[in-house]
Order: structure tokens, then C-alpha cells, then sequence
């Protein structure tokens, strides 16, 4: 792989035009948190609503239909949601709350995982992440978790990384941290915003049980020329299919309890 791209390092204009990014979008949350337009992402469509409520995990591009692009970066924006039967709120943050659960319920996404402090409803956690297309990259991440009730079927979350650093020959004698920011460039951000919303039932419209949403917007380098067929299904690919399969092992994870 060393061979196939160059090592790369995050640039302050990159990250500049990632952190504009994410305010705006977190402006633009602040109706649906503070009462003032839809709860959920779910609801905003009713064919989408259907689909969720019919057992499917649904995710797509929060806008557009590729990424966004910055300065020396692409900033993907993806939207999903979930919807178990027969659960609540309290089993669903008690499921994903457990962090040091991670590495069992998101395999083999996440290899390790670790509950690093906690102060109430403020969670810091370290993961490692093996992100596979082609090839094999492992990511060592601490994230700053902190998660606000809205009411009591409904609670708000949001994850930042602090730190993601890639690991060059993981799980041997050889193993190397790298410096954080530098590497390859598949991972540099990851913002997620959760929702949880408990329903009883009494809509008429057989929703009985938890309905789970998840926003995850991701920084990435940009696919530099010549190169596109081997960084492009990882960077282009890789966002979608990780929220869809976190998604999916935390409805898993649920319906076991």
C-alpha cells in the first residue's frame, strides 16, 4: 500500500472547512432538539418511515448525492435509522452505553473497546477500528460522548473523536502508533449524533418499541489522481457501509436482550 499512495498529513485548511461544516449542521439540528420541526429523521418521510418501521435499517446521504468536497478532503454525511420491536429506551442506552461491549456487539468493525471515564451522562471511550476494502487499515480513536434527555421517551446524543491514529502492523511485535493525523488519510473525523425515541403504541401505526437514529459526518482525504481504484471504494463506500452495520448490530444487540 505504501507503494500505491502516499502518506499523507491533515492540513489546517481541511480541518478548518470541516469544522464550518459541522457547525452549520449542528445548527441546523437545533429545531428538531428544541421542539420546533420533526424529532426524528424518520419521520420527516413516510415511505422512508414505512421502510424503518418494517424492520429495515435505511441510511443515505443526509444531502446530495456524493460527498462534500473541501480543501485536500472529502466530509461524508450520512443519515440512518432503526426501528426494534418491543424494546425501550432505557434497554437501548443501556446497550450502547455498555462500551466496553463494543468490541462483542460491533465486530469485527471494532476490535477493541474500552470505557475510558465517565461523569453522569459524559462518556469518554477508546475504540480500535479495522476498516477493510481491499485493504486492511486499523485506527486506534478516543471519542468525548455526552448524551441529553430531551424528555422521557426521548434522548439526544452526540459523539466526537478527540484522537483517530492509524496502527501500522496491528496485533504484532511490529506494532506502531502513528501520530495522530498522519497516515493515510481514510479516517481523520468522525461526528455522530444519535437519536432515541420510545413509542407505546397507541399511534395506531404498530410501532411499539424504540426507534434508533444515527448522523455520522466523517472527514477523509481526497482521492488524488491516478489512484482513484484503490482509495475510492474505501472512502467513498466505507462511511455508508459502517453506519448501516452499526445500525444493524445495535438492533441485533437489542433484540437479544
Amino acid at each position: 500500500m505504501a507503494q500505491a499512495a502516499n502518506v499523507v498529513q491533515l492540513k489546517p485548511r481541511t480541518l478548518q472547512a470541516f469544522d464550518a461544516y459541522v457547525r452549520e449542521a449542528e445548527d441546523g439540528m437545533r429545531p428538531s432538539l428544541e421542539g420546533r420541526s420533526t424529532f426524528l429523521w424518520t419521520d420527516a418521510d413516510s415511505a422512508r418511515a414505512l421502510q424503518v418501521r418494517r424492520g429495515q435499517v435505511v441510511a443515505q446521504l443526509w444531502a446530495g448525492d456524493g460527498p462534500v468536497k473541501i480543501p485536500n478532503g472529502l466530509i461524508h454525511d450520512w443519515s440512518g435509522a432503526a426501528f426494534v420491536s418491543g424494546r425501550t429506551l432505557e434497554q437501548a442506552l443501556a446497550l450502547v452505553q455498555n462500551y466496553d461491549n463494543h468490541k462483542n456487539l460491533y465486530q469485527p468493525e471494532v476490535i477493541d473497546s474500552r470505557l475510558l471515564s465517565r461523569d453522569g451522562d459524559h462518556f469518554t471511550i477508546f475504540l480500535r477500528l479495522l476498516k477493510k476494502k481491499i485493504i486492511t487499515v486499523v485506527l486506534d480513536s478516543d471519542h468525548d460522548v455526552r448524551y441529553t434527555a430531551i424528555d422521557a421517551a426521548r434522548c439526544f446524543c452526540r459523539s466526537y473523536t478527540t484522537r483517530i491514529a492509524e496502527v501500522e502492523d496491528a496485533g504484532t511485535d511490529k506494532e506502531r502508533v502513528l501520530e495522530p493525523d498522519t497516515g493515510y488519510g481514510f479516517l481523520w473525523r468522525l461526528y455522530s449524533y444519535w437519536k432515541f425515541e420510545d413509542r407505546k403504541g397507541d399511534t395506531g401505526r404498530g410501532d411499539d418499541g424504540v426507534y434508533i437514529e444515527c448522523r455520522a459526518i466523517s472527514l477523509t482525504r481526497d482521492i488524488p489522481l491516478g489512484l482513484g481504484w484503490i482509495i475510492e471504494p474505501i472512502i467513498r463506500k466505507l462511511p455508508h457501509e459502517s453506519l448501516v452495520h452499526t445500525l444493524e448490530a445495535t438492533r441485533t444487540g437489542l433484540l437479544a436482550m
